[in-house]
């Protein structure tokens, strides 16, 4: 605060900033955004986390679904199937019932979840658009746990993430 005499010999206060205080306040801001960002970004990245392990348990219960309703003989399959699904579409577009006199669908996803680790700026096609089942690396029956790889059928999915996770573990191991 500042006080001004006027020629009428009033004195009149000035109330602001001065450019020191403004200096002050703006330092001490920028040091708190330096030390909330880490923490956001840890928070974005546990929620990607979290919707990736809710989207791998989701597919994961539909795959095996598809092979319970395959091994009940509702799910019309060749001889040498293993009768897990052909593709991941068809756990959202369904596959026909083959024991109900109707031939009603049975579906086994409302939708497929794209993975939330899926590295956006990889193997964009020419009108950007990813399809979800695209985003998600599978593996078939007859490959193994070690050294996955696609098939005839999926059996499993896994992340194309090449991250780590908070936990230490590659998002394609989980």
């Amino acid at each position: 605060m500042t006080r001004v005499a006027r020629k009428t010999g009033a004195i009149r206060q000035i109330y602001g900033f001065s450019y020191v205080e403004l200096v002050f306040v703006i330092a001490i801001l920028a040091l708190l955004a330096a030390v909330a960002t880490p923490y956001l970004e840890k928070n974005i990245q546990r929620k990607k986390e979290l919707e990736l392990k809710q989207s791998l348990r989701e597919i994961r219960i539909a795959i095996d679904e598809y092979k319970a309703a395959s091994d009940q003989g509702k799910v019309k399959k060749s001889i040498g199937d293993s009768g897990y699904p052909h593709h991941l579409e068809d756990l959202v577009i369904g596959v026909e019932d083959i024991t109900d006199p109707q031939k009603k669908k049975l579906r086994f996803l409302r939708r497929l979840p794209a993975d939330p680790m899926y590295p956006k700026d990889q193997h964009l096609p020419l009108n950007n658009e990813i399809k979800p089942a695209d985003t998600w690396g599978k593996r078939s029956y007859a490959s193994d746990a070690e050294n996955p790889r696609e098939g005839d059928d999926v059996y499993d999915i896994y992340s194309l993430s090449s991250d780590i996770g908070l936990n230490g573990v590659a998002y394609a191991q989980w």
